[in-house]
């Protein structure tokens, strides 16, 4: 069956309060340097949980699980601390100072400064997020590197210059040498947390210093004007499920030509509009099937099937069993 990340995160969650968040900070409390985590400011409808790790003066190692459709941030607008976040389960976005929206997926990395997103709001587009963040405060580091960091020529100097100075960020793809050094920091043992973090970290501090950002290949970003609109798309499409519109209607609708309306939404959301939408109707119909006794007929009409007969192929399709043998499945683990 196909693993649904969301439920494994809303269970990570259950102790959680809804529209609250939870800011766990792990540091000496003789440390030099104060978490940047104290000084966070939340809000959402839903809830999330961060565990903060003060791993080196100056770089802090977050571990992070949203379940929500929006958070909004507020922090200091410090420039010289560079943000780097991985995500490793479902979507993340945000609406950057510069009028730059930047969304990652499984496997994406992104970097800006804390000046970027000062106040910006999160936008989680499948309504969960688990990843890393890693902060650094590039002036600390240049006058307390670690030692293998000098033996590699690392100038934290040069890293501001590369990332921080143009007040954009950067989005860099998943790759087999981004997930080497990230696979290893999630599901550790709490023995083992801040050592990994540590190794890590040092490992993806000289990763960072040898590329050259324009050399590499970027994920496309996106005015924050066009991924709002989509985000209008989704809207409609999502609450009126008993509908088909095609690509042709929303963009005469929402004044949007068509490529740049399946690109956007691809962005956005990680899959293209009519992908996205069976996999969409497909997630609501496993939720009835948990949480109701409504029939599968019922439950293919409220999704937007026809007939019980096309619901069930596709389905079968996405999660690969029947929805008979889903409910009897999630029935029995209650």
């Amino acid at each position: 069956m196909k693993e649904d990340y969301s439920i494994t995160i809303e269970k990570a969650l259950v102790g959680v309060p809804k529209g609250t968040f939870e800011i766990e900070s792990y540091a000496s409390p003789h440390a030099e340097t104060p978490l940047l985590t104290n000084h966070l400011d939340t809000q959402t409808e839903g809830k999330g949980k961060i565990e903060a790790f003060l791993i080196y003066p100056g770089i802090e190692v977050s571990f992070n699980q949203f379940l929500a459709d929006k958070v909004l941030f507020h922090h200091e607008a410090i420039n010289s601390v560079l943000e780097i976040t991985h995500c490793r389960m479902g979507r993340v976005g945000w609406n950057m100072k510069s009028g730059i929206s930047v969304y990652l997926g499984t496997g994406d990395l992104a970097l800006h400064s804390m000046d970027c997103c000062a106040d910006s709001d999160m936008t989680l587009p499948l309504g969960y997020y688990e990843g890393i963040t890693i902060s650094i405060d590039l002036n600390i580091l240049a006058d307390n590197s670690p030692e293998i960091l000098k033996e590699g020529s690392f100038n934290a100097r040069q890293l501001y210059e590369k990332f921080c100075t143009q007040g954009k960020p950067a989005a860099i793809p998943s790759s087999s040498e981004i997930d080497r050094i990230f696979s290893s920091l999630y599901d550790l043992p709490d023995q083992l947390r801040i050592p990994y973090y540590k190794l890590k970290v040092q490992e993806l501090l000289l990763y960072l210093s040898r590329i050259n950002p324009a050399g590499e290949k970027e994920l496309t970003q996106y005015f924050s004007q066009q991924t709002e609109l989509i985000k209008e798309i989704h809207g409609l499409l999502t609450h009126h499920l008993d509908q088909r519109f095609t690509i042709e209607e929303l963009s005469k609708q929402y004044l949007i030509n068509t490529s740049s309306l399946k690109a956007v939404f691809k962005a956005v959301y990680g899959l293209p509009i009519a992908t996205y939408m069976k996999e969409y109707r497909v997630k609501q119909a496993k939720k009835l099937l948990r949480t109701t006794d409504d029939s599968i007929a019922d439950i293919a009409s409220s999704v937007g099937y026809e007939t019980q007969g096309k619901f069930t192929n596709a389905f079968k399709n996405i999660v690969r069993m029947l929805p008979t043998e889903y409910r009897k499945q999630h029935r029995s683990q209650e």
